[in-house]
């Protein structure tokens, strides 16, 4: 296939993404324990009697949840698309115009002439 053929193999140097994508399933894992952890804490704290109190908990428990680990997947989707592009590059990459004219080098007198 000549759109996989890649046409350098000049790769950008790993850098924070890399370290990103591995800290990204401790992350996910955290923001789902942590407040699961708060919510039956609540529960042998409050008793469970004090059901209102108790409720409150579970749904400040179940949003800090549902908002951490929006954050970590957005910033794992945003490391992942920087790994990607900090691949080679591909002869798909390469966008050629067929139909386009020579382009003309520009000089000092063009330049001054537009102006």
């Amino acid at each position: 296939m000549k759109y996989l053929k890649k046409i350098n193999e000049n790769r950008a140097q790993a850098g924070l993404e890399r370290v990103l994508l591995r800290i990204a399933p401790i992350a996910a894992l955290l923001c789902v324990l942590v407040p699961a952890a708060v919510a039956l804490g609540a529960r042998a704290w409050f008793g469970v009697e004090a059901a209102k109190s108790v409720n409150r908990v579970d749904i400040a428990a179940i949003a800090v949840s549902v908002t951490g680990l929006t954050a970590v997947f957005t910033v794992a989707i945003g490391a992942v698309i920087v790994f990607i592009m900090k691949g080679p590059g591909y002869v798909a990459d390469a966008y050629e115009l067929e139909d386009a004219p020579a382009p003309v080098a520009a000089t000092d007198d063009t330049h001054k002439r537009r102006s």
